[in-house]
């Protein structure tokens, strides 16, 4: 925690950083008690970075290693090191397209908070959003979840339901569903600061 005892969050993201903008500005709004403290990228050119910078934020790329689809051994490390050295409390993904494993995990065991544009367990993966569309149903959603060695499998901290309508397109469907995340994910954020997400095994359960 911060002198000021507000918890410091490391953000991870890979594309343009809406939901990093939207935890960024619940903390300046007094509706998250937290900060950010840094903002790591796997992808030099990302909008995250930007958005970082012109709040002052520090933020930085860092080389993923060799795999297309998660970060390395070594880039976990440097990874790993970067977040500690800035001294944060809980890991925060927004947008991060690399699976992290072990060693990653066990330096933030239960640390690690991830939001998915579905109702997990339903469509884990890319692109939940068309999975939805292309299955069918009449309504997806939103999952905040902690990060485990699986894919979109962690215990579920908040799910808010988004209805699909007929005429939806993928994008029409993805701008709705993202809306609910930029209003959910500091909500989650802020029960888990405040320790008030016990979790047991796969289940979680609110602690007022």
């Amino acid at each position: 925690m911060s002198l000021q005892g507000k918890a410091r969050l490391g953000v991870l993201g890979s594309g343009k950083g809406s939901n990093f903008v939207a935890i960024a500005e619940a903390c300046r709004r007094g509706l998250l008690d937290a900060e950010v403290a840094v903002v790591l990228s796997d992808v030099p050119e990302a909008g995250i970075l930007e958005r970082a910078a012109e709040r002052g934020i520090p933020a930085r790329y860092l080389e993923p290693g060799r795999f297309r689809t998660r970060l390395d051994e070594e880039a976990e490390q440097r990874y790993v090191a970067a977040l500690q050295e800035a001294g944060v409390d809980w890991v925060v993904l927004a947008g991060f397209m690399r699976i992290l494993k072990g060693t990653f995990l066990r330096a933030f065991p239960l640390q690690v908070v991830n939001i998915h544009p579905s109702l997990l367990p339903s469509f884990p993966g890319l692109e939940a959003w068309k999975q939805a569309l292309d299955y069918g149903v009449k309504v997806t959603g939103v999952t905040v979840h902690l990060v485990d060695q699986g894919i979109d499998t962690g215990p579920i901290v908040l799910q808010e339901p988004v209805r699909v309508h007929e005429d939806d397109t993928p994008a029409s469907l993805h701008a709705r569903i993202q809306e609910v995340e930029h209003r959910i994910y500091p909500e989650a954020l802020q029960l888990l600061v405040h320790g008030r997400i016990r979790v047991e095994g796969r289940r979680t359960r609110r602690v007022d």
